[in-house]
């Protein structure tokens, strides 16, 4: 990824949005330089899989997160960890001592990095043992987990935020303003799907277990188009209809879908199609106003995003996503605020609530309300 400073970043959102709109959306301070030597959110990593080898960059590359420990239940990563952080004994768990840290004042935050039917037992577990967390998405399995989550966070007085790295990231920031400010009039349809090719993948990966995922792509992938769907038109859908797609892949033998589709409906007459799928790759969204549209392709992966509307191409920096998440909820958190609505813990319910309902919906075949 193409590192930019923080001050070069905002500079670059400000000439191509406005700073009067993109300001509020954007967690970090920009007015001074960084002082290095202030204090810094010590976030411990819970789970070391693929998706923490990027999270580990970016805790390295933000301003204001220092990478303090590491939970696993794979020595070996333990080992490599240490030694590629400089991360001191004491700050190394493992799942049978992780309350432990209710005695350990040099982290301050755990990110939970697990299969997503363990993010409900370790939120709740730091947050008991009086440590803020991050979670990945989807928040849980269901969303009474999420409720529970909520509260036993509120209840222990620690903050409960999401991964929400495309909240960070400029071009989801131009698409927001353009979608919410009605820049081309009322948003009628949007298009948003991700999908990617996994006939390669290990027939054991907790992907496809469904006591570990709570579903297929649905879960994992189509979280991302919920989301930017929502943020987009900000509005919360009224009701769905939803269809499973056909088996393509059946030596497989998952538990959870393979692909699936769906329609959200949203109050002020916006409609919402969407698929997410593991048989084929597609990382698309398109909006389509009264007077224009914009859209970007690739859309909510990783990037790098490209992105345009009718008033032209997108020309934004390419950033460290994690990095911009990690420090857009660290600034919060070290200035003992609470961490805005959009990164937060309902935030989190809300997506499992609306995904629940297209899983209801597909199972069906009937349109449901969603109250």
């Amino acid at each position: 990824m193409t590192e930019i400073s923080r001050r070069k970043f905002a500079k670059s959102l400000g000439i191509g949005l406005g700073a009067t709109s993109i300001l509020p959306l954007v967690s970090f301070s920009t007015d001074k330089p960084v002082d290095h030597n202030a204090k810094k959110l010590n976030i411990a990593l819970c789970g070391l899989g693929r998706y923490a080898n990027l999270l580990k960059h970016g805790v390295t590359e933000s301003e204001y997160c220092n990478l303090a420990g590491i939970i696993t239940g794979t020595p070996s990563k333990a080992v490599k960890w240490q030694a590629d952080y400089n991360i001191p004994d004491k700050n190394i768990y493992n799942y049978e001592n992780y309350d432990q840290l209710i005695d350990n004042p040099d982290i301050d935050l755990v990110y939970v990095v697990l299969p997503n039917s363990m993010h409900k037992e370790y939120t709740i577990r730091a947050a008991k043992a009086g440590k803020h967390v991050i979670v990945e998405k989807p928040m849980a399995l269901t969303e009474k987990d999420c409720q529970e989550m909520i509260a036993v966070c509120k209840s222990e007085g620690v903050q409960l935020a999401l991964g929400y790295r495309l909240h960070y990231e400029p071009n989801h920031l131009e698409i927001k303003r353009l979608g919410q400010e009605k820049v081309f009039g009322d948003v009628r349809l949007i298009e948003a799907s991700l999908g990617y090719s996994l006939s390669n993948i290990d027939p054991n990966d907790w992907h496809l277990k469904k006591s570990l995922s709570g579903g297929g792509p649905l879960m994992n992938l189509g979280v991302y188009c919920v989301q930017v769907s929502r943020y987009v038109l900000g509005e919360e859908p009224i009701a769905v209809t939803a269809q499973f797609g056909p088996v393509n892949l059946p030596h497989l033998k998952s538990e959870v879908e393979e692909s699936i589709t769906w329609q959200l409906e949203f109050p002020g007459g916006a409609v919402c199609t969407s698929s997410a799928t593991t048989n084929s790759n597609i990382d698309r969204f398109y909006a389509a106003a009264e007077k224009g549209a914009f859209e970007l392709s690739p859309a909510v992966s990783y990037g790098p995003f490209v992105g345009k509307s009718s008033n032209g191409p997108f020309d934004f920096p390419v950033i460290n996503q994690q990095a911009a998440q990690l420090d857009g909820i660290a600034k919060f958190i070290l200035e003992n605020k609470d961490v805005p609505n959009h990164i937060s813990g309902e935030e989190g319910r809300k997506d499992l609530k609306i995904i629940e309902a297209i899983y209801k919906a597909a199972e069906s075949g009937v349109r449901v309300d969603i109250k």
